[in-house]
């Protein structure tokens, strides 16, 4: 009897930090799937089972959808409240936010709708001043104490629970759903922290945004809830089906974008994408956005804070200064990736990287001093982004929407003429173009700390403000020169031709392009927020020009070199391999290096194998005939020997040190007076990925790729020359690429 027939516990698992082998994880799925069928025709019971087998997949992302959209909905409420904690408190409830403290307040009045005596800033509560250098003061130190407290807070918890909450997560998420294994890095604790100093850091004004956490956030929930169904829990690839449409419903409760979630999920961080995962990533995005949508936290029917409509359409003329900000979000995209990779990695290989607290509150005080006395860096980015994006109606009390009216104007209130700009929209833009300044700067420094960061706000913030800019500038050229040629056609005096909000959501698109590099799910996004199908061709054409652009200084995108950064084992499928080179330059054991540790099919003792296993750390070793002819038989796994041996030696009798394993059908001849033999056929893979010598890199690279292979055999006619492991292979890029192989390294 074979004591391997009965399943043992552990086995087809993976160790902390390894990859893992998509075959394999495949064929046992497609084993379980066929088992639960032809039980199903046995019994009414086993049909039901089945039935709930097949229905689990959609429970599962049903459930994701549900946290996720909650999540979302609670981080969004408390980061309101906490924004203007900094700022002043309300005396009816101390929960409220500025603006609910104020709709409940009966003395509040349209023109002062800011201000109503519900709600106190600080100096007026402490010491009963409104106006005045000490009351400016008094607010200032409160706004940069708050800002302190939040961030030292975050920064600790992160520190002592859960140190893999920092950062945005979207790298690592790449890297598991490629098939690596970091375990708790989507864990419960990991979703608590994340959850609770997301809301901390972005309130303490800090120049990170929560979208990208989001994605971290939703893919912890679908990992918690994938260990609740043992068809997910115990087979890796179908847990990384579900982590990938997690994604999806994080970018969608994130932007309020469930078709750009899909997008997204499909385009950025996904590796491995059925249409089955499709389906119910978009189940899933479906499910997230409507609880959103439910919660209601802007107040405002929508899932974003910078939702907006436009009313005048776009002119061919203009498509000239959306390219100039698809050139800017290029040019940004490529600065942002260069210093931050730079930044980063003086702060590993340096003492700096000691001090993670006190880099947060050294950053964090820089970041309030600065940002307090200018009013587009003392409100929250998501605000900034809205202001910007909005058209000037009537009702605007916006500074960027104080321009001079003509007196006798009799218009429709929402088709406003362009206006010469008044006092207000030239501090504007000063103001703007010092936020615009600061903003790039902090947000190099910012990214990549110890706490969780996400980059897509700060880098639409930088592209919104380049863009009204550039829009304020364009409609005022085209009001006091509208008898130039460009102008002549579509914009004659007292039409409404120009919208700076729109510029605004070009350059915001453009300069999130420019540092990630999507494309489509970027496009797709965009026009979500803002409702608007017409725009779909500026914001195209400003999203393949800043890619074209970024791509010209380098292809990798932030998070691609992030992975790099930090050496995980990540074979982008992006990537192009034009080296002519063969699968004999790469296979170990090179020349001069000791032979490849093999087993034998039935001439080893236990004693032979738990030694082999003792002085190598590999992860598996094949199977050969015997030493002298190295004719492949297949490949055994390190960990599943190591549990095999330990079962057998508990359960089986006779099982000693000087036992013969066997790997084959029948046992091997022994003499009469020898301990019982170990038959471990049960553990041996009989059909393991094998190439010749002579096969081309290219074609390696590409089946490691597409089938996400963990180890491949070099053979010829037959016979064992060598092994390639993925980690030879980015190795062997690395270096082809005159990097660092050492780099490819979990470090």
């Amino acid at each position: 009897m074979d004591f391997l027939d009965e399943p043992f516990p552990d086995v087809g698992t993976y160790e902390d930090f390894h990859t893992i082998d998509w075959l394999r994880e495949k064929s046992r799925d497609t084993d379980r799937h066929r088992k639960i069928t032809s039980k199903s025709k046995e019994s009414i019971w086993e049909f039901i089972k089945s039935l709930l087998d097949a229905w689990s997949g959609w429970v599962v992302m049903l459930l994701i959808g549900l946290l996720a959209g909650t999540l979302a909905g609670v981080i969004d409420l408390a980061v309101d409240w906490m924004t203007d904690l900094k700022e002043g408190v309300c005396l009816s409830a101390f929960w409220y936010s500025h603006e609910q403290c104020c709709w409940t307040s009966n003395e509040t009045t349209f023109e002062d709708r800011d201000k109503c005596p519900l709600w106190q800033k600080w100096s007026e509560l402490l010491v009963s001043q409104s106006e005045g250098a000490s009351a400016y003061i008094l607010n200032y130190l409160m706004y940069i104490l708050w800002a302190l407290l939040f961030a030292f807070l975050a920064v600790s918890l992160v520190r002592v629970f859960a140190p893999y909450a920092c950062g945005s997560g979207i790298p690592e998420i790449k890297t598991i759903l490629s098939g690596f294994i970091i375990r708790g890095y989507l864990g419960k604790w990991t979703l608590l922290i994340k959850t609770v100093t997301l809301v901390l850091v972005v309130s303490s004004g800090l120049s990170l945004g929560k979208e990208g956490p989001l994605v971290h956030v939703a893919c912890c929930c679908g990992n918690f809830f994938s260990s609740l169904f043992s068809k997910y829990s115990k087979n890796e690839g179908k847990r990384r089906e579900v982590l990938s449409a997690a994604a999806a419903a994080g970018v969608s409760v994130a932007f309020g974008a469930p078709i750009g979630g899909v997008l997204f999920s499909l385009e950025e961080v996904s590796y491995y994408f059925p249409l089955k995962t499709l389906w119910r990533s978009f189940f899933a995005a479906l499910v997230a956005a409507f609880t959103l949508r439910s919660i209601n936290p802007f107040g405002n029917s929508r899932l974003v804070l910078f939702y907006v409509e436009y009313h005048t359409p776009w002119y061919m003329a203009e498509l000239f200064p959306f390219i100039l900000l698809g050139v800017f979000g290029g040019l940004w995209g490529t600065l942002f990736t260069r210093c931050n990779i730079a930044w980063c990695r003086r702060r590993k290989t340096t003492r700096l990287g000691k001090y993670p607290v006190l880099e947060v509150i050294v950053v964090t005080a820089i970041t309030a001093i600065i940002a307090y006395p200018n009013p587009y860096t003392r409100q929250s980015t998501s605000e900034l982004i809205s202001e910007l994006f909005n058209d000037c109606g009537a009702l605007e009390s916006s500074q960027l929407c104080d321009y001079i009216n003509d007196p006798n104007m009799t218009r429709p209130v929402d088709d406003i003429p362009d206006r010469p700009a008044g006092v207000g929209v030239y501090t504007a833009m000063w103001q703007l173009a010092l936020a615009l300044i600061f903003k790039i700067v902090i947000t190099i420094f910012t990214f990549g700390m110890k706490i969780p960061s996400g980059l897509f706000i700060p880098s639409m913030a930088v592209g919104a403000m380049a863009g009204r800019m550039v829009g304020i500038g364009v409609e005022q050229l085209a009001y006091h020169h509208h008898d130039w040629i460009i102008f002549r056609n579509w914009c004659r005096p007292g039409a409404d031709c120009v919208t700076p909000g729109l510029y605004a959501m070009v350059g915001a698109a453009a300069c999130l392009g420019g540092v990630t590099r999507m494309t489509v799910s970027l496009v797709v996004i965009m026009f979500e927020l803002t409702g608007g199908l017409e725009y779909i061709v500026p914001l195209m054409a400003a999203a393949v020009t800043s890619k074209w652009v970024a791509d010209a200084f380098g292809k990798e995108g932030i998070y691609e070199a992030h992975i790099h950064l930090n050496g995980y084992p990540f074979l982008d499928v992006k990537d192009e391999f034009t080296h002519r080179t063969l699968a004999t330059d790469v296979m170990r054991p090179r020349r001069g290096e000791p032979p490849l540790s093999v087993l034998t099919q039935d001439s080893m003792t236990v004693e032979d194998v738990e030694t082999l296993i003792k002085e190598t750390d590999y992860n598996g070793f094949p199977v050969v005939v015997s030493r002298d002819s190295e004719r492949l038989i297949g490949f055994a796994q390190r960990r599943e020997l190591i549990l095999a041996i330990k079962n057998a030696r508990q359960r089986q009798e006779g099982i000693v040190s000087n036992s013969i394993m066997y790997f084959t059908e029948e046992p091997p001849e022994l003499p009469a007076n020898s301990p019982h033999p170990l038959k471990l056929r049960r553990i041996l893979n009989l059909s393991p990925f094998t190439v010749t010598d002579h096969t081309p890199m290219e074609t390696v690279v590409d089946i490691f790729r597409k089938l996400g292979l963990r180890q491949c055999l070099v053979t010829r006619s037959g016979r064992l020359l060598g092994i390639i492991t993925k980690k030879d292979v980015l190795r062997h890029m690395a270096q082809m690429a005159n990097q660092d192989p050492e780099s490819i390294m979990f470090n």
